[in-house]
């Protein structure tokens, strides 16, 4: 049973999880995705889901909470900077984890974690194209669609004509 674990330990003392998670987040602000298991990239989405949070709003206190648990300047500014205008709008969510299969040598079950809104193969481009209904299409367009059987017929005979 569940009851009151919180935390995913990993495997590892306090000081060394807190490390590792700080690091996973610098790689993932700079990088924007990378490869992990799945436990640590689940623990690594519980870790930077708030930071980000207080990234959308550009104060000096939240520029300090994000240094204290990240601890690199390049990762902060890249997180106010880059990261805050492209999620600005968005109420949550800011990271996905794709399963990626199990690794060869321990056969360990990995992720990939990435910041949703720069991956451009996931990301909704389908405001540019028109969606399609369910509907049925009218009798009457779908005639206008067809093409003229008589001029093809035509057409053919010529080009057999021609062949010979």
């Amino acid at each position: 049973m569940r009851h009151g674990k919180k935390v995913m330990h990993l495997g590892r003392k306090k000081a060394h999880r807190k490390s590792m998670l700080s690091n996973m987040a610098c790689s993932l602000i700079e990088h924007k995705s990378i490869n992990t298991t799945v436990t640590k990239a689940k623990a690594l989405r519980v870790f930077i889901e708030p930071i980000i949070t207080k990234a959308k709003n550009d104060t000096t206190h939240n520029r300090r909470l994000a240094f204290s648990e990240l601890r690199s300047k390049t990762s902060v500014s890249e997180l106010f900077g880059a990261v805050s205008s492209k999620i600005g709008d968005r109420p949550g969510g800011y990271t996905r984890v794709i399963k990626m299969g199990n690794r060869l040598g321990d056969n360990a079950d990995m992720a990939m974690i990435e910041l949703v809104d720069f991956n451009e193969v996931y990301s909704n481009s389908t405001d540019n194209k028109k969606k399609s209904t369910r509907r049925r299409k009218s009798k009457k367009s779908t005639e206008d669609n067809l093409p003229d059987v008589e001029s093809e017929k035509k057409e053919d005979s010529v080009t057999n004509k021609k062949d010979n």
